[in-house]
């Protein structure tokens, strides 16, 4: 199914999905990072948004604004 735009925000806010644009745009504003930063996160640390947001958040110790 293609990506609907009207959509903002992931329909599981429990898992990050790289392969949808709206998720990683989402998750990327978020988070305070690139869309190539969340890709990396998520491929280093795995899906679920709270390892996530603790990987990038324990990187520099606060948010990081978007590159």
């Amino acid at each position: 199914m293609a990506d609907n735009p009207s959509i903002r925000a992931p329909g599981d806010k429990l898992r990050i999905n790289i392969n949808q644009d709206y998720e990683v745009r989402y998750w990327s504003e978020k988070l305070g990072i690139s869309a190539d930063e969340l890709r990396e996160v998520v491929t280093e640390v795995g899906p679920m948004a709270d390892a996530v947001e603790k990987h990038v958040h324990g990187r520099s110790g606060k948010r990081r604004g978007n590159a």
